[in-house]
C-alpha cells in the first residue's frame, strides 16, 4: 500500500498502525452523525485557540488569517449544507480540521498545537450547552407568563382543592395555576445556576496532563466569554458533571411538565369537564368519532420518561470510569442532546396550549360543593367559639354524615340541624359554609384568598417583565 492510500484510509494517528480501521469498527466508534451539531462551537473555539496561539507567538499572523479565512469558508459551507461530512474522519473535530487543513495547508495542520480532541470536546459541548441554557430561559419565562395569563382571568373561579385526590378545600383557580409558575421559577434558578458550572473553559489541559506550550487560558476565556477556566487538567477532561447536573434539572422541569399534564389531561375528562383545550392540541380516535383526545398533554408526560432515562443513562456512564478520558464519554452527547430538545419543544408547545385553556367555572364550582370543601371552615369556626380543634374535627365529622346522609352540602343542612352537634352555633355560621367565604378567609400570605392571589400575580408580572 503506497503511503498515499495509507493517508486516505489511516486516522490522525496512522504511522503507529501496520493495516487501517476496520469497516465495522470504524461504524461502531464514529460519532459524526450526531456530534457535527457542534460544529458551531468548535469553530468557535478553534478561532479563539488560533488567536491565542498567534497571540503568545507559537504561530504567525499569517497563519491565524489562513486559518480564520478557512474557517469562514467552512462555516459557509456547512450553512448551505455543501460541507461533506465524512465517517472516515469519525467526529466533528477531524472533520472540520481536515476540510481546514484542505483549503489553507500547514496553517490547518498548526491549528492543533496544545491541544487535544479531549479538551476540545469537553470546550466544544459546554459551548454548545451554554447557548442552548440560554434559549431555555425565555421558554421557561414564557410557561410563566402563560400561567399567569391564565391566573389573571380566573382570580375568582373557584376550584376544588385535593389531597389524596379527594376534595379537600376550596381553592382559586389562578392560585392553582401560580403553584406551576413557583415550580417552573425554581426550575430557571437552577438553570441559571448550573450555567455558572457550565461556563468554564477546559481548554488548555491538552489530553490530560496540560501541556509544555506557553499557553494564555484566561484569554481563550475572554474572548469565548467563559467565566472561569478548570484548575485541574485531570479533571477538566473527563469532567461531565455540567452534562448530568443539566439532564437532573431537565428532569425536575420535565417532571413539573408532567404533574400539570395529568392535571390537564383529568380536567378535560368527562368525569372532570373543568376545561377544554383548543382543537389544535387535541386529536381524534380512528374509530371512536366523539373522541377528543388531549394528545399533546399525554405526550409531554410520556416524554417525562425519557428525559429521566438520559439522567440515569449519564451517571450510569460515568459511575465506571477511572481518569482521565475514556471513549465511554462518547456517549454522553446522545443522551445530553436529546435532553435538551426534548424539553425545549416541550416546553414551548405546552406555554401554547395553556394559555389557550378554557376554563369551565360552573363545573368547578358544584365539583367543590359536592365534596364538603367547607368542612375545614365550619372546624375553624368553632374553634373560635372557644372549642379546642380537635373537638371540633370531631363535631364536623358529625356533621358531614349527616350530610352525605341527606345528600345535602353542610351549608344547606338547618341551623337547628347544626346547632345539634354544637349549641355555639349560630347564624353567621352559613357567612363561612360558603365557598367563597372559605376563600375569603385564606389571607394569609401565600394563601387563596382572591386579595393575596392578586398580590402575587403583581408579584410574578414585575419578576417576569
Amino acid at each position: 500500500m503506497s503511503s498515499n492510500q495509507l493517508d486516505k484510509k489511516a486516522q490522525a494517528w496512522s504511522a503507529l498502525f501496520s493495516e487501517p480501521m476496520s469497516e465495522l469498527v470504524k461504524r461502531y466508534t464514529a460519532s459524526v452523525d450526531f456530534d457535527k451539531r457542534l460544529w458551531q462551537a468548535d469553530i468557535e473555539g478553534s478561532l479563539a485557540h488560533a488567536a491565542m496561539l498567534q497571540a503568545v507567538g507559537i504561530i504567525s499572523a499569517q497563519d491565524l488569517a489562513d486559518i480564520q479565512r478557512g474557517m469562514a469558508q467552512i462555516r459557509a459551507e456547512i450553512e448551505s449544507g455543501a460541507f461533506e461530512w465524512k465517517l472516515d474522519l469519525e467526529d466533528v473535530h477531524l472533520n472540520v480540521e481536515a476540510r481546514l487543513t484542505q483549503l489553507v495547508g500547514d496553517a490547518g495542520k498548526r491549528l492543533h498545537t496544545g491541544r487535544s480532541r479531549n479538551d476540545q470536546v469537553a470546550t466544544d459541548v459546554r459551548l454548545w450547552l451554554r447557548g442552548e441554557i440560554d434559549q431555555l430561559q425565555p421558554l421557561l419565562a414564557a410557561m410563566q407568563r402563560a400561567l399567569v395569563s391564565v391566573a389573571e382571568k380566573n382570580v375568582d373561579t373557584i376550584l376544588p382543592g385535593f389531597t389524596h385526590m379527594q376534595v379537600a378545600q376550596p381553592v382559586s383557580f389562578a392560585h392553582h395555576m401560580l403553584a406551576y409558575v413557583e415550580m417552573f421559577a425554581r426550575d430557571a434558578e437552577r438553570l441559571a445556576d448550573l450555567r455558572k458550572r457550565v461556563n468554564r473553559l477546559p481548554l488548555g489541559s491538552a489530553a490530560l496532563a496540560g501541556t509544555s506550550y506557553p499557553l494564555d487560558r484566561e484569554m481563550v476565556a475572554r474572548l469565548l466569554g467563559f467565566d472561569a477556566v478548570t484548575q485541574n487538567s485531570l479533571d477538566a477532561v473527563s469532567d461531565r458533571d455540567f452534562a448530568i447536573e443539566f439532564t437532573a434539572f431537565a428532569s425536575i422541569t420535565m417532571m413539573h411538565v408532567s404533574r400539570m399534564a395529568e392535571e390537564i389531561v383529568l380536567w378535560m375528562s368527562q368525569n372532570f369537564a373543568f376545561i377544554d383545550l383548543a382543537d389544535r392540541y387535541c386529536t381524534g380516535s380512528s374509530i371512536m368519532p366523539q373522541k377528543r383526545n388531549p394528545d399533546v398533554a399525554e405526550l409531554a408526560r410520556g416524554k417525562t420518561g425519557r428525559v429521566y432515562g438520559h439522567l440515569t443513562a449519564l451517571l450510569t456512564l460515568m459511575k465506571g470510569q477511572p481518569l482521565t478520558y475514556n471513549k465511554d464519554n462518547q456517549e454522553d452527547k446522545e443522551p445530553l442532546f436529546d435532553a435538551v430538545d426534548t424539553l425545549r419543544d416541550t416546553l414551548r408547545i405546552m406555554a401554547e396550549m395553556v394559555e389557550g385553556i378554557i376554563v369551565k367555572p360552573e363545573a368547578m364550582e358544584s365539583a367543590a360543593r359536592r365534596g364538603y370543601a367547607t368542612a375545614t371552615d365550619l372546624a375553624d369556626y368553632l374553634v373560635k367559639k372557644g372549642l379546642p380543634f380537635r373537638d371540633a374535627h370531631e363535631v364536623v365529622a358529625h356533621a358531614v354524615k349527616v350530610g352525605l346522609q341527606r345528600g345535602v352540602d353542610l351549608s344547606e343542612l338547618p341551623l337547628d340541624v347544626l346547632q345539634q352537634f354544637n349549641p355555639a352555633i349560630g347564624e353567621d355560621v352559613y357567612e363561612v359554609l360558603t365557598l367563597r367565604g372559605s376563600l375569603q378567609a385564606r389571607q394569609v400570605l401565600g394563601g387563596t384568598a382572591p386579595v393575596q392571589v392578586r398580590a402575587q400575580i403583581e408579584r410574578h408580572r414585575q419578576r417576569l417583565g
